[in-house]
């Protein structure tokens, strides 16, 4: 290069400084990244892998605090879980109290005080309902309802949640009511089928009072969890096997089902000789004779205890046992059937097992009624030699802790719908009767039931958000690891390209210093 000689303008020297600024540009991104640890530390370094960096850090940002929300509903959940848990003890106690009050050997004042033990385990369940919060919000009131856990990082990654009201009044027996004319003029059903002597129906001659049918004729259970049929064979059919048909198929309708018989009567003086069975009117089962002469008591009424001696003497073969009870000043004779199996009064039973037509045998002088309610009020004929024999249903009673339907329920003498607690709830539990400790066992039962469900389904979410959570750590780690491969600098590399720049920088400088110098040599030959 030949030598210009000229001073105004050092154009090498321009050069050189041009260079430098480059190099200072390269040495001020390197030791940026050295600073940050960072590759991209703003738009212009590289806007795409800018653009994708930062929706990396959305994505991680919105996953650790869903992190952070599903922790926090693991904590909710188990408040309640833990709270249900509590009033699952204190039912336990309960129902433990009432097949104690249910016992004969106890006496009024024994069940009343029982009723008070009962009476202040109800109010701690329902303190504990109306009280049970998490930052501020009741959670087993039924307010807490149809609400939602974020667990995403992104819009409408929920899980929702539902906690049940878990109050006393909202907790029992869906119990179905009786319906037609099954009970209410052939029978009696008192207290959902508790009340001894408050369980039948009966039919004269053995015809029976349930309407037979199968498939969509017969029942159509449908609960909570399905739906199934139940065929009703025959219009003799026994509570006993309706209530085990409905409990075969339990599982896909989430309803169960009890039976009980027990009908009361009144007696007159006289003799009596009869044959008890059960079973249906033509294949009478487990037949027995009964005798006995009924005479008139100092009382001015009929003295029944040696009847009720000679039907108690059979109650192992016939399972048909007899109490007595004073209804409006009253003595009656109660039949009972804890199973729900029928029965059978009648004269005798043929060589082919069914029936003989008459009720009781030629020669007796007795006759029974049987009888409804508090008045009472008589159902049906009376029983006489002279008059057709007896068939004694019993009732099936249906339990449930949530609303179902029966389909054709008339068949059988019930409404179609369940859909309230009917005075079944837990808030009603009395005991200091027989009849309503053993009504007490069925509502704690369900209301135990529903607990169950309830802690069962809170069970489940906690799994549930307990998983999001760990998928949500799972891919926070792999975004940042991405989003490390896109951003992050090199250090090694970013190490050795400073030292690079560094040295052109200080190679620069004194390059600029010999052109500089250059310059001024010039000066030599001005004279």
């Amino acid at each position: 290069m030949a030598i210009s000689g000229i001073i105004n303008t050092n154009t090498s020297a321009l050069s050189t400084l041009n260079a430098l600024n480059g190099t200072q540009g390269s040495l001020n991104t390197y030791l940026q990244q050295l600073s940050t640890g960072k590759s991209i530390n703003g738009p212009a370094d590289n806007p795409a892998g800018y653009a994708i960096a930062q929706r990396f850090q959305t994505q991680i940002n919105g996953l650790n605090q869903a992190v952070s929300n599903g922790n926090q509903g693991v904590s909710l959940v188990q408040t309640a879980t833990g709270a249900i848990q509590n009033q699952t003890s204190l039912l336990q106690q309960i129902r433990t109290t009432a097949v104690q009050a249910a016992n004969a050997s106890n006496t009024t004042s024994d069940r009343q005080a029982l009723q008070g033990v009962v009476s202040q385990l109800l109010a701690q369940v329902q303190t504990i309902a109306t009280q049970t919060q998490f930052n501020g919000q009741n959670l087993l009131d039924g307010t807490f309802a149809g609400a939602s856990f974020q667990v995403g990082a992104n819009s409408n990654q929920i899980i929702n949640v539902a906690v049940g009201d878990t109050k006393t009044n909202a907790m029992g027996n869906y119990s179905a009511t009786a319906s037609g004319s099954t009970y209410t003029s052939s029978g009696s059903f008192q207290n959902g089928g508790y009340t001894p002597g408050g369980s039948f129906t009966i039919s004269a001659g053995g015809t029976g009072n349930f309407t037979a049918g199968s498939g969509a004729s017969g029942l159509i259970i449908q609960g909570s969890v399905g739906n199934a049929s139940v065929s009703v064979n025959s219009s003799t059919e026994s509570a006993a096997n309706l209530a085990a048909a409905v409990n075969g198929v339990s599982a896909q309708t989430g309803v169960t089902a009890k039976a009980y018989t027990s009908v009361a009567f009144t007696a007159t003086t006289g003799t009596y000789t009869f044959t008890l069975s059960n079973g249906s009117s033509g294949a009478a089962t487990n037949a027995v004779n009964v005798s006995a002469d009924v005479t008139e008591g100092s009382n001015g009424q009929a003295n029944i205890s040696s009847l009720v001696t000679a039907i108690n003497n059979q109650a192992a073969v016939t399972g048909v046992s007899a109490s007595t009870q004073t209804v409006n000043g009253s003595t009656e004779l109660v039949l009972t059937n804890a199973n729900g199996n029928n029965i059978n009064i009648s004269a005798g039973i043929t060589s082919g097992g069914t029936l003989i037509g008459s009720g009781l045998a030629s020669g007796s002088t007795g006759s029974l009624t049987a009888v409804s309610g508090s008045t009472p009020s008589t159902v049906g004929s009376a029983i006489t030699s002279g008059s057709a024999n007896a068939l004694i249903q019993g009732a099936v009673q249906f339990e449930s802790a949530s609303s179902y339907a029966i389909g054709n329920g008339g068949n059988i003498g019930f409404s179609a719908q369940a859909t309230s607690l009917s005075g079944s709830e837990v808030s009603n539990i009395n005991v200091t009767t027989a009849a309503g400790a053993q009504q007490a066992i069925g509502i704690v039962d369900q209301a135990i039931n529903y607990l169950n469900q309830q802690n069962g389904s809170l069970g489940a979410i906690q799994n549930r958000i307990q998983a999001s959570v760990s998928n949500d750590q799972t891919t926070a780690t792999n975004l940042q690891s991405a989003q490390s491969v896109v951003q992050d600098a090199n250090i090694a590399q970013a190490t050795s390209q400073l030292t690079k720049y560094q040295i052109l920088q200080q190679a620069g400088i004194s390059t600029l210093a010999q052109e500089n110098s250059l310059q001024q040599s010039y000066l030599k030959l001005l004279p």
